[in-house]
């Protein structure tokens, strides 16, 4: 006769990793962390989230790290479908002088780049980065893994199919999340090959998915839970917020936290937002009510 799993036995079997080690300051992830969006981009898809100068920069750091930012997430090249492709140096050129201010200014900030470049991920950890946020699980820069395991930092690991000119052509799938398992869970046995310790998950919202994949993806979000890492979610302010509700994006905060709160119920860790103090307002409120 087999035993029944007890609740202790399950949450055993789903124990994640519960600090991250950046660069020698932990982050602990027994609470759900923040993560601010700042965009150094001319044409990221929230007009309201780029920031043209060093000084806009400095001042939305400021604001999100006094609302409570856990983490600040800053990107030099926009994602969004159907993106303009720009240089590894113009990159560069946009994030280096952001994060060298930052640094400066705040040394005690956490900084993640969103780059899918090992050039550019060279370069941003030594101008100060702590944190490398990979929108292409490695699939854009073949250099990417062994760049990030030699310099031992964090590594967000996104689901995407394509690049951000093609992905919205690439979203056929027999089962979606059953299929994001897979291809994250064959990145994570490289990347552990190769000695990375702090890897997270961010099963890529609004990537190579429709929509309506979107809200299935939501619905089992909980399933990703069995590759036992921390796990990202960014659904801020997206399609599946503001055209599912026909609304402009500016519009789309209320619908924004509402998707963050049933992430939060299905095992979220980060939440990658534009919206920092009402998003931490909402992970005080569900860690109130729900412990």
């Amino acid at each position: 006769m087999t035993d029944t799993p007890t609740l202790e036995s399950k949450d055993k079997f789903f124990q994640r990793k519960s600090t991250l080690n950046c660069r020698g300051k932990i982050l602990s992830l027994d609470t759900p962390l923040v993560m601010g969006i700042l965009n150094v981009t001319p044409d990221s898809f929230y007009a309201n989230s780029r920031l043209a100068s060093i000084n806009e920069v400095l001042q939305r750091a400021e604001i999100m790290l006094r609302e409570g930012a856990d983490i600040l997430d800053i990107g030099g090249y926009s994602s969004r479908p159907g993106a303009t492709d720009i240089s590894p140096d113009e990159e560069l050129d946009r994030l280096i002088p952001a994060i060298e201010a930052i640094v400066q200014a705040f040394p005690e900030a956490i900084l993640s780049v969103d780059t899918f470049r090992a050039k550019v991920t060279e370069a941003s950890i030594a101008a100060g980065a702590h944190i490398i946020n990979d929108i292409g699980g490695g699939t854009l820069d073949e250099a990417m893994f062994e760049t990030v395991a030699r310099l031992q930092v964090p590594y967000i690991l996104m689901h995407m199919r394509g690049t951000p000119q093609t992905m919205n052509s690439l979203t056929d799938y027999e089962d979606l999340v059953l299929e994001i398992i897979d291809e994250l869970q064959a990145k994570v046995a490289g990347l552990k090959k190769l000695g990375v310790h702090d890897i997270i998950l961010d099963p890529g919202f609004g990537f190579a998915k429709t929509v309506e994949q979107n809200f299935e993806l939501m619905r089992r979000l909980e399933e990703l839970r069995i590759l036992e890492l921390p796990l990202l979610v960014g659904v801020s302010r997206k399609s599946m917020t503001y055209k599912f509700l026909g609304i402009d994006q500016s519009e789309a905060l209320a619908g924004t936290i509402a998707l963050n709160t049933i992430a939060l119920g299905k095992g979220a860790d980060i939440l990658r937002v534009h919206d920092v103090k009402e998003t931490k307002q909402t992970i005080q409120l569900y860690t109130k009510a729900t412990h």
